[in-house]
C-alpha cells in the first residue's frame, strides 16, 4: 500500500514533467487514481497547505527570491556563527568529528546500532555510536540496499540492532528538541567544516554552494564544497538540502532530487504556516 509521501512524490514528479501543459489538480489527482478532493485531503495533512500553494515553493522564481533574501539575512550569522561551532542549528545539535585514528580504521572496535524508522519522506536507517548519530539515511528501494551502503563505509565496524529514541519523530516535530542531539561524523577537515555550515542555515533558508564555500573562507573551492555535501552522512539533520545552484534548481540530492523537493516545499509551507 502507497504511504502519503509516495503520493505526494509521484504528484511532484508528475506536475514536473508536464510543467509546460501546467496540468491542473484533476488531472495530477487521476494520474494517483484518486479523486480531486481526496488528493487534497492528503496532501493538505501532509503539507499543511494546498497543493497549489506547495507547487509554488518549487517554482524556479521563488527558488532565486530566497536565495536573494537569504544571502542578506544569512551573511553576519554565518560568519558569526562558524567561529563558534557551539551555536549550531538552533542551538540544538552538537557535531562531533571522529578522530584521524578512528577515521583511518574504518570504525575498527566501533559498535554502530541501527534502527529503521518512518518520516514524512520515507523510511529512514538510523545509525548511532556512542557518542551520537553517525548517519541518517533514506531508504530509496530495500532496508538491505540501505544497510549494505552503510556497512561499505565502515567496513570495521560491528553492526547490531538495537532500541534507541525515535529519532525521526524528533527531528520533524515542529518545535526544537528540549535537549542537544549529539552528532558524530566521519570525515575529513575540509568535510566536517562544510557540514558545520550547513547547519547554520536556517529551515526556510536556502544558499548556492558558492555561498557555503565563501563563508568557510575559501570562495574558490565551490566544487570541492558541492563534494563534500553530496556526501553528507547525516540526512535532513544536517540540511544539505537546502544548498541548490545560483539558477536556483532544487535538483541534485543524495536520496533523490524528487525527495529534496519535496522536503524543501514541505520546510517553506512549515514557515508560512
Amino acid at each position: 500500500m502507497e504511504t502519503d509521501y509516495q503520493r505526494i512524490a509521484k504528484a511532484i514528479d508528475y506536475i514536473a514533467q508536464n510543467a509546460k501543459q501546467q496540468p491542473s489538480l484533476d488531472e495530477v489527482a487521476a494520474h494517483l487514481n484518486l479523486s480531486k478532493f481526496h488528493f487534497q485531503r492528503i496532501f493538505k495533512q501532509w503539507a499543511g497547505v494546498t497543493p497549489t500553494q506547495f507547487m509554488h515553493y518549487l517554482t524556479l522564481e521563488h527558488a532565486k527570491q530566497c536565495l536573494r533574501n537569504s544571502q542578506s539575512v544569512l551573511g553576519t550569522a554565518l560568519d558569526v556563527g562558524l567561529s563558534s561551532p557551539g551555536r549550531l542549528h538552533d542551538l540544538f545539535v552538537k557535531l562531533e568529528a571522529m578522530s584521524p585514528g578512528d577515521y583511518k580504521r574504518g570504525g575498527a572496535g566501533l559498535t554502530i546500532n541501527i534502527a529503521f524508522q518512518d518520516s514524512p519522506f520515507g523510511e529512514v536507517l538510523i545509525a548511532t555510536t556512542d557518542r551520537g548519530i553517525c548517519a541518517i539515511r533514506f531508504v530509496e528501494t530495500t532496508r538491505g540496499a540501505a544497510l549494505d551502503m552503510l556497512k561499505a563505509e565502515w567496513t570495521q565496524a560491528q553492526f547490531t540492532e538495537a532500541p534507541m529514541p525515535d529519532y525521526a519523530q524528533l527531528l520533524f516535530a515542529n518545535s526544537a528538541p528540549n535537549s542537544l542531539i549529539p552528532v558524530h561524523v566521519k570525515g575529513t577537515n575540509f568535510q566536517v567544516r562544510v557540514w558545520q555550515a550547513l547547519l547554520q542555515i536556517p529551515e526556510g533558508k536556502l544558499l548556492t554552494y558558492s555561498d557555503v564555500a565563501k563563508h568557510i573562507g575559501q570562495p574558490t573551492a565551490t566544487r570541492a564544497v558541492a563534494s563534500a555535501i553530496a556526501k553528507n552522512p547525516v540526512g535532513y539533520l544536517i540540511p544539505c538540502h537546502r544548498v541548490i545552484n545560483k539558477a536556483g534548481q532544487l535538483h541534485k540530492y543524495r536520496w533523490g532530487g524528487t525527495r529534496k523537493q519535496a522536503i524543501i516545499g514541505w520546510e517553506h509551507a512549515r514557515v508560512q504556516l
